[in-house]
């Protein structure tokens, strides 16, 4: 349950889970008996977003309303501790956990293990979302849109590859086909499981990879540069084959595979398989790029009818106008 600070929310009493009720309520009924629908067992943890705290002494009856006050806030001094310590999301929920554990009697290593429970989880949350801003990725799609059956990439390979163990055994994985079978889609989706269970991702197409190359030879630091890149569990380089190849752009892509060979997995995607990438860049860069690629790499080639034009033929690319 979210509080503000000096304001009110209203509450359905009949919905809450757990409630701190008043003597002045208990008093209603016999002595020794409990209130079937408002007295509740002091929780073992956090409380549920319907969990009342505060119920003023002239409590309503069970399905009419009442009003929930907000927590006290924390003395100065214990605001400053926190924040010098930097805890910031302890010292935002501290005000609500301490006047739970007050009300419902907690046991002080309750009240510690939910304060510590809160900041874990923050922390988690601001480094996922740290990750997923560093990784730089296209659009934010995931597997929750992913449709496995339009995939011609077999579904037990599919599932294989969102286990990530290619990624902690540091191989490498290349999705080759037509435009429009779903290599983005599928490399985006990986990465951003990847970063769900903890790992560094950077995307990357050929052209920011030519653009670092440029940057980085002036001062003749293109090592450090792809050295930094590696930082990164997964480095994507998406839709290989599309335009022709900058002589950098070829240079800055065998950099970063001479560099991840066996260290780092290399995920790319491309209109032709690797095989046929002398097509694109000079032969002899082609050649090495291509050798260090493929000696631990999973291939998944896909097929079909690009799946964007079959949706649009079907009128499904967009909604209808009103």
């Amino acid at each position: 349950m979210s509080f503000r600070r000096g304001g009110r929310r209203r509450l359905n009493v009949e919905n809450a889970s757990r409630v701190h009720v008043p003597r002045s309520v208990r008093s209603h009924k016999a002595p020794g008996e409990r209130h079937p629908e408002l007295v509740a067992p002091r929780p073992r943890g956090l409380l549920s977003e319907s969990t009342i705290l505060w119920v003023p002494r002239s409590m309503p009856l069970p399905g009419q309303r009442c009003e929930v006050w907000s927590a006290p806030a924390l003395p100065a001094d214990l605001e400053d501790l926190l924040r010098r310590l930097r805890l910031p999301h302890i010292r935002r929920h501290a005000p609500e956990v301490v006047a739970t554990a007050k009300a419902q009697r907690w046991e002080p290593a309750e009240v510690l293990k939910a304060l510590f429970a809160e900041e874990v989880a923050g922390r988690e949350r601001s480094a996922l979302a740290t990750r997923r801003a560093v990784a730089g990725f296209p659009t934010g799609k995931t597997f929750d849109a992913w449709q496995p059956e339009v995939c011609s990439i077999p579904a037990p390979t599919q599932q294989a590859l969102r286990t990530l163990e290619w990624v902690h055994r540091r191989e490498n994985l290349v999705v080759c086909g037509p435009s429009g079978t779903g290599k983005t889609f599928l490399l985006e989706a990986l990465g951003q499981l990847a970063v769900e269970q903890g790992l560094k991702v950077a995307w990357f197409t050929l052209e920011d990879l030519g653009g670092l190359l440029r940057r980085h030879r002036a001062d003749d630091t293109v090592t450090k540069a792809i050295a930094r890149v590696l930082r990164a569990d997964l480095v994507i380089v998406d839709d290989i084959g599309l335009l022709p190849v900058a002589v950098d752009a070829a240079e800055g892509l065998y950099r970063l595979v001479d560099a991840a060979y066996e260290k780092r997995s290399v995920a790319i995607s491309s209109n032709l398989h690797p095989s046929g990438f002398d097509e694109l860049m000079p032969k002899t860069l082609a050649t090495a790029t291509v050798d260090r690629l493929l000696h631990h790499a999973h291939v998944c080639q896909t097929s079909g009818d690009s799946v964007r034009l079959t949706q649009a033929l079907a009128g499904q690319g967009v909604s209808p106008l009103s």
